[in-house]
């Protein structure tokens, strides 16, 4: 075995990004919501079950005090946005929290936690640094025994972190990519640890191990192992292939009966704190629930919940949390007969486009990809402090641009064509036809009273936008629809299309403004002049690999949106500039302007916006703490779309700042 941490260290825990609550407030903008989206983990406090953590798989902490009921972001976990919060784990005795976490994007990257003040501050475990940590576990019986299941293998402390050491075999072909972990609730020295290929078992705190495979079919991936709290020698794992249990301590496995195959892959396992016979099962179909030690099965919510964590008041068992992919936390409080959404103040959503009612500047609409039929569009009154879902014939589609039509009708652009839903009516409708007109000349003979002659014939062909449309522009009657299909246009207001004029695949953006237009594959940008009559290739693209978007500004400027940077053309597309003063110089997302202010708004892969008072000649960042997609002006103040965090809005608001409607 082999010692990971060295007595010469003499600080043996590092502070990570977040110092406090009180600083990381300041540094971020104010979320709004859409309340919900993607919980990975949940754990009540022993000593005070009011107090409850919630880990998410962007980095961000959330707390609550009042059982769940409400929520407040507490920490961000990590340097960046890739942390899964996957174990969180209250050690009651010392007064300590634990969490581990393993990185979305880098196998090699991952940390375990500390905090020693209830959550307010976090200290990283430098001994796990750059750990992946897949699976963390606190020893009931004498809670200085920790143990780390990572990609590289099984670690344990026996003094609280202090110092660590190996307990699997270094460089096993088999004892790694540590999925699941137990500890016996009586003897600290037995340890089950789920691989991504069977489980595995130690009986003297790492010296020996040997396979758990009997009557368990041979597959990938052990999600979870709990040990039964009052009798040791029953064990129950999840697989790919369904939930098993043994009785004699993992000698022997038989598989549990009752779920369905098609609902087989249980993510979590979790026993009641008081009746051992009472059993949950968080699957991709729903959570379901034993009474009687796994014998019989029944389902206790929709199909449709995905269900990652499950966390059961320890002073009331009928009080129970659910972490679940898309509908955020689901609470019950009357034992699973019931559950309801409990995310006030929690947000965990991809929001990728963001508009304001062009008749009410209160009124927002925002669109979310990513959570099926919990996601789609999201409309507030309130200038986004109250949220409800408008999605009403969109099914499960995503919704990645939203635009608003004269009439007050809204116009979205999903991964399944476009879509209208009109002036305060409550169901979306396809408006996706697409008519295309030939005129063809032919010669008719003549006769010998007639002379011969030529007549215009029309044929009519017809078909549909069914693509993926990353971008629409509403400019008047005429619309514009960049799709993977290519580029079609309305002159009627969405009722009939025609094209693709532009028949390149994977058309991503695109801009009108009069008869000057501006569309975008991630290649190659294309300008129209006549309203999209004709149309030739701009010569920026020479300098651009990646297109992210496009836009026209009130002086009639093309701007381009893109890996390296935005570029800018006065004069008509023929010249570019490469434009900087106050913009990065790389990944700028987005480019819009506010009409009446004249003043435009861009967004990059940066935690800033960026602001610009004289036509985009130089630029000043405004720190949000958020990666954004696009900014919008509402109420005296900035609202954006993030990567992660729903919409966000800035602290207070700036005299600068236009409450009038503009263009997103």
């Amino acid at each position: 075995m082999r010692l990971v941490s060295m007595r010469s260290l003499f600080v043996y825990f590092v502070a990570v990004a977040v110092l406090s609550s009180a600083a990381f407030a300041q540094q971020r903008w104010t979320p709004l919501g859409p309340d919900g989206g993607d919980v990975r983990s949940l754990s009540f406090d022993p000593e005070n079950p009011d107090h409850i953590l919630l880990g998410t798989s962007s980095g961000e902490l959330f707390a609550s005090h009042d059982r769940g009921v409400t929520w407040k972001r507490s920490a961000h976990l990590g340097q960046d946005d890739d942390y899964v919060l996957d174990h969180i784990v209250f050690d009651a005795a010392h007064r300590l929290i634990w969490i581990g976490a393993w990185s979305i994007e880098d196998n090699n990257r991952g940390d375990l936690f500390r905090s020693t003040d209830g959550g307010r501050t976090w200290e990283t475990v430098s001994a796990m640094h750059n750990k992946s940590i897949r699976s963390f576990a606190v020893a009931q019986s004498n809670s200085d025994i920790l143990v780390v299941g990572a990609l590289d293998g099984v670690f344990r402390s026996d003094d609280r972190g202090k110092s660590w050491k190996r307990i699997s075999p270094e460089n096993h072909a088999e004892i790694k990519n540590i999925e699941s972990l137990a500890i016996d609730p009586k003897n600290p020295q037995v340890i089950y640890a789920g691989t991504w290929h069977l489980p595995w078992k130690t009986e003297d705190g790492g010296v020996t191990w040997k396979h758990m495979k009997q009557g368990i079919i041979d597959d990938s991936d052990v999600f979870s192992i709990i040990v039964d709290h009052s009798n040791p020698s029953v064990v129950y794992l999840s697989a790919c292939s369904g939930i098993y249990k043994s009785e004699n301590a993992g000698e022997m496995f038989h598989k549990i009966q009752g779920i369905p195959s098609s609902a087989r892959r249980t993510r979590m396992l979790h026993q009641d704190p008081v009746n051992a016979n009472v059993v949950y099962a968080g699957t991709t179909e729903g959570l379901w629930k034993t009474e009687d030690a796994g014998r019989a099965w029944r389902r206790v919510t929709p199909p449709n919940v995905i269900v990652n964590d499950i966390s059961v008041d320890p002073r009331n068992a009928s009080q129970i949390l659910l972490a679940t992919d898309r509908s955020g936390v689901l609470m019950s409080e009357n034992g699973t007969a019931s559950f309801h959404p409990s995310n006030q103040g929690f947000a965990h959503r991809q929001v990728v486009t963001l508009a304001r009612d062009n008749h009410d500047s209160n009124t927002l609409y925002a669109g979310v990809v990513n959570d099926k039929e919990f996601g789609g569009v999201f409309m507030s009154r309130d200038s986004g402090q109250h949220w409800s879902q408008r999605s009403a014939g969109l099914g499960t589609r995503d919704v990645f641009v939203l635009r608003q039509a004269k009439s007050g009708a809204l116009v979205a652009g999903t991964n399944n064509g476009v879509f209208t839903m009109a002036a305060n009516g409550s169901t979306w409708v396809p408006a996706n036809e697409v008519v295309n007109e030939t005129k063809t000349s032919v010669k008719v003979k003549g006769t010998a009273k007639t002379k011969a002659r030529t007549v215009t014939q029309t044929k009519i062909s017809k078909g549909t936008i069914s693509g993926h449309v990353a971008d629409l522009d509403v400019d008047g009657d005429k619309w514009y629809a960049a799709t993977t299909q290519g580029l079609f246009i309305s002159d009627n207001s969405g009722r009939t299309w025609r094209g693709p004029v532009l028949t390149d695949s994977n058309y991503v953006a695109v801009r009108g403004e009069g008869e000057q237009v501006i569309a975008a594959t991630l290649k190659r940008v294309m300008l129209s002049h006549d309203g999209g009559a004709t149309w030739q290739q701009a010569p920026v693209t020479f300098k651009v690999s990646v297109v992210r978007g496009v836009h026209i500004s009130h002086d009639g400027s093309f701007w381009v949106a893109s890996r390296e940077g935005a570029f800018r053309s006065s004069d008509g597309g023929t010249t570019w500039q490469q434009m900087f003063n106050g913009l990065p110089h790389h990944d700028v997302l987005y480019i819009s302007h506010d009409r009446d202010s004249k003043r435009m708004l861009a967004a990059a892969s940066t935690s800033e916006v960026y602001e610009s008072t004289d036509g985009g000649r130089s630029w000043h960042a405004i720190t949000t703490g958020f990666r954004s997609r696009a900014v919008v002006p509402v109420g005296g103040r900035l609202l954006a779309a993030t990567d992660f965090e729903g919409i966000v809005a800035q602290p207070g608001g700036s005299a600068r700042q236009s409450t009038s409607a503009g263009e997103q």
